[in-house]
């Protein structure tokens, strides 16, 4: 109706303006702009409807979604912090591979009969060594090192270090370890797609020394 009539009319059956509108299926000219008026075939025929829902964004769903999975940093195997290593003597880099913290993982999100799932999973490592601006970008988890390797140089991810940290502040340089997430969003049953991408580090204190020392 325009204009809806006022709140304290008995049209709205016990709701109240913005919690829908008042319909009528009748031709002809309304009374409800004067609360006095009295028009009995329209009243006969009006009825309330709920306003409609508003409209769910599928992209604020799927920032939903990856709240929940609880992303993370890196959680990095080696270097390690309690460990000593040696100038010019390779360095393995590699990551424990778990679902929050390389993924992938999958998570949905609902509202009214909207479900948007979203899947993540690390793109890439990002090492920056603590150096002074060098750094080291691997698409892998990097490989495990084992005693039998001996002095041989990472196949997947690694670095080699050209001076001791002694000088720097307690003896360390501070390498961080930065995974950039990729995640893959689309609405259940077809529909909205999308990507976000989100970042997270993780630091660890290293000491390099000039003798030689075993990862």
């Amino acid at each position: 109706m325009e204009p809806q009539p006022p709140a304290t009319h008995r049209a709205w059956k016990g709701h109240k303006p913005g919690d829908g509108a008042i319909y009528v299926r009748s031709c002809g000219k309304s009374s409800f702009g004067d609360p006095g008026a009295v028009d009995a075939d329209m009243f006969a025929d009006a009825f309330w409807a709920a306003a409609a829902p508003p409209a769910v964004d599928p992209a604020i769903l799927a920032l939903q979604a990856v709240s929940k999975m609880k992303l993370a940093g890196p959680n990095i195997a080696s270097p390690r912090a309690d460990g000593q290593y040696g100038v010019k003597v390779p360095m393995w880099l590699w990551v424990n591979a778990g679902p929050n913290t390389f993924g992938p993982i999958t998570t949905s999100a609902t509202a009214g009969a909207v479900t948007v799932t979203a899947t993540a999973k690390v793109a890439s490592i990002t090492w920056d060594l603590g150096n002074g601006g060098k750094s080291v970008t691997c698409n892998s988890a990097g490989t495990p090192y084992k005693a039998s390797y001996g002095m041989a140089k990472s196949p997947r991810c690694g670095t080699v270090f050209t001076e001791a940290s002694t000088e720097e502040p307690g003896g360390t340089f501070t390498i961080t370890a930065t995974s950039t997430w990729n995640v893959d969003w689309q609405v259940v049953g077809g529909g909205a797609t999308g990507q976000l991408t989100e970042l997270f580090d993780t630091q660890v204190p290293v000491t390099v020394v000039e003798s030689q020392a075993i990862n």
